[in-house]
């Protein structure tokens, strides 16, 4: 019995008295209160056992991975825990305001990145005469596209490409009788394409060449006008005109840029149509809207290619005067029969016409439709050679809010009649001083148009030319060859067959074929001939020996590019002019925030020696030659009170400064700026509040 009770024990410890284990979930305490008395009655005796207090006391519970949400919330509100929490989250907020700040005020201080029309220079290309692919003696497209580590090689990132359109080539290709094919001679659509891949995949940008001015005789438009045909009627500009005995009396006196009279008479129509140019070049009539939708389309066209811009030529005789009376003579005492001459004439009523600027301007909108995604923007330039009115010429950079050519195409230093410091000075000063505040200048000394620097100035100059070029502030253009040195065609060495077979010989020799090696026809060509004579000093004038030669122009060349890619005060700082005499000109490039300043010493004359201590008192005493159209005189010092220069020679010098030269009171009339910018050598960034 007793044995019996005992076994029981446990079991109603169990069932009446027993404490659950449920894990960490506390213990339920039990209200004796609550107990029912009739319960209490009937629960049998129970034993007194002897239980140790700390036995069932409840084991401190711990935070732990794992643990549940209700756990968790037991913790969370703690005061080291909820202090902690508060602690870490205001100091993210606070990371994330100072972040955001910071980078609202990097993108407000930082000055405007530049673009890549403004960062490189523009390599100017004649396709007919830069390299021939199929032996047929013509520059063609593919035939660039085998020379594009060429332009790598210059360090160059900007290819402008002269006219190819589909064209009877009676003006060398500047009257196009389809704008929306490729001359046959140059290759295909297919070849352009392929080429426009290749310049691409380089990371280099093309720009085209435009003349909206007119067309070839030949072209659809005009064959459809001259027959009356719809709309067409009216694209090109005809008037009445008297024809007898085989002679015409044109509607007034004006001259075309050819000379004689701009006005011919048609069989067909019976009229006189108008040519600004060559009688094959008809002039499109610009007050015509549907004239200017067909341009739009065209410029549509080619930017749906994929080019990166424009160059649009001749664009000042676009409009014409409607009352067609005659212009003003030069000379008033002259008799009016005998004018033939352009120079004869104040071309008043056929150039820059109200009117002609917002045509241009909306050229410009058509192009920005194409200018949205992100690092295509389309370059525009235009041809504003205005040589006797540089006001007109800064107009084609348009207003404060009015947007045109990102920058008008600068022939100052092509136009000089002579060459010495002060003309030099006198032009590139005759641009800076006229030139809309914050807008970008741009620089060329050589073209398809003029004379080569060698056989304009002299081959002594070359080097220097090109120094000065590419240390102005602004683009530099370079026309093929110019890297090399490269000479026209001299008469002397052109052969009576060349010259009656084709008269553009002697007319245009700065077209002749580019010199690559000292083989036959300085590998222009493997065919037996090319379209113009290749230069008889190519086998010491060319690409491949000059690469083999340390003090070449082309070595120099390269390492002026380089020079301008790689420090910002010749980038984008600011240009002062410091000494200007009949041998030298004299400037500085400088950023606001670098003590490192360069200082140009360039010699267009005789030689000279300056004290350049003297004009510029904060000048150290002694300053590195950067570099030198001597390449024997680069890294070494010389005195600043004594910097001798030889006739042709450039100089340019390093050296640091605490008081930059165009903060100096005495300089503040000669210093610009384009882009301002200021270092900051503590974060190693630009910003512009300076």
């Amino acid at each position: 019995m007793v044995e019996e009770e005992a076994k029981s024990l446990p079991m109603e410890l169990s069932e009446k008295g027993g404490v659950e284990n449920n894990g960490f979930v506390q213990n339920e305490a039990f209200d004796d209160k609550e107990t029912d008395t009739s319960t209490q009655e009937e629960m049998p005796k129970t034993c007194i056992v002897d239980v140790d207090p700390a036995a069932t006391e409840e084991p401190a519970l711990k935070p732990y991975a794992g643990m549940p949400k209700e756990v968790l919330l037991k913790f969370s509100s703690q005061a080291r825990y909820r202090v902690t929490r508060e602690i870490l989250f205001w100091l993210v907020i606070a990371a994330a305001v100072v972040l955001v700040c910071a980078t609202i005020a990097i993108i407000a201080l930082s000055p405007k990145c530049l673009d890549w029309w403004q960062a490189s220079p523009i390599y100017r290309i004649y396709p007919r005469s830069f390299k021939d692919s199929n032996m047929d003696g013509n520059g063609d497209l593919k035939g660039i596209q085998e020379k594009l580590d060429h332009i790598m090689y210059l360090n160059i990132k900007t290819i402008w490409i002269t006219s190819f359109y589909k064209s009877p080539l009676k003006d060398l290709g500047y009257g196009a009788e389809d704008f929306y094919d490729i001359d046959p001679m140059f290759g295909s659509m297919s070849d352009f394409e392929n080429l426009l891949a290749a310049i691409h995949d380089r990371g280099l940008k093309v720009i085209m060449d435009l003349i909206p001015n007119h067309t070839s005789d030949k072209h659809r438009w005009f064959q459809l006008s001259r027959n009356r045909t719809g709309k067409y009627m009216d694209y090109y500009i005809w008037r009445d005109c008297t024809q007898a005995a085989g002679s015409v009396t044109p509607p007034n006196n004006w001259v075309s840029v050819f000379g004689n009279s701009s006005w011919q008479f048609d069989d067909v129509r019976k009229q006189c149509y108008f040519h600004q140019f060559g009688k094959e070049q008809p002039d499109l009539n610009f007050r015509n809207l549907a004239v200017q939708q067909e341009i739009h389309d065209i410029i549509r066209f080619w930017l749906g290619k994929g080019i990166d811009g424009f160059s649009f030529s001749a664009v000042k005789f676009l409009l014409e005067a409607t009352h067609l009376r005659d212009e003003p003579q030069v000379n008033k005492s002259q008799n009016p029969v005998i004018i033939t001459a352009y120079s004869q004439l104040y071309h008043d009523y056929t150039t820059t016409q109200v009117g002609m600027h917002d045509i241009i301007r909306s050229f410009r909108q058509t192009m920005n439709q194409f200018s949205s995604e992100p690092g295509r923007y389309r370059f525009m330039g235009s041809d504003g050679d205005e040589k006797e009115d540089v006001e007109a010429t800064m107009m084609y950079y348009g207003a404060t809010f009015i947007q045109e050519a990102d920058f008008p195409f600068n022939f100052n230093l092509i136009n000089m009649k002579n060459l010495s410091g002060n003309s030099i000075s006198e032009a590139v000063n005759l641009w800076m001083k006229n030139m809309p505040a914050g807008k970008w200048p741009n620089w060329a000394v050589g073209s398809p148009n003029a004379a080569r620097i060698s056989s304009r100035i002299g081959k002594e100059y070359i080097n220097v030319m090109n120094m000065l070029l590419l240390t102005l502030p602004g683009t530099p253009v370079t026309y093929y060859g110019e890297e090399i040195g490269m000479e026209n065609i001299a008469s002397e060495n052109v052969s009576e067959e060349w010259m009656n077979s084709d008269p553009v010989v002697v007319t245009f020799p700065e077209k002749s074929p580019m010199q690559w090696n000292g083989k036959v026809n300085a590998g222009f060509t493997e065919g037996n001939s090319s379209w113009l004579p290749v230069n008889s000093d190519y086998q010491s004038v060319n690409v491949e020996i000059q690469m083999t030669w340390s003090n070449s122009t082309l070595n120099l060349y390269r390492e002026l590019t380089l020079l301008r890619n790689n420090e910002l005060p010749i980038h984008r700082g600011w240009m002062c002019y410091i000494w200007n005499d009949s041998n030298v000109f004299v400037y500085v490039r400088e950023l606001d925030g670098l003590d490192r300043a360069f200082m140009m010493v360039l010699n267009f004359g005789q030689e000279s020696t300056i004290d350049l201590k003297a004009i510029v008192p904060n000048l150290p005493s002694e300053a590195i030659v950067r570099l030198s159209t001597n390449f024997s005189n680069a890294g070494k010092a010389v005195n600043t009170k004594l910097i001798k220069t030889e006739m042709g020679e450039g100089l340019v010098l390093e050296y640091k400064t605490a008081k930059p030269v165009h903060t100096m009171e005495a300089f503040q009339g000669n210093c610009f700026v384009a882009e301002k910018a200021c270092y900051s050598s503590a974060f190693n960034l630009l910003y512009v509040n300076c």
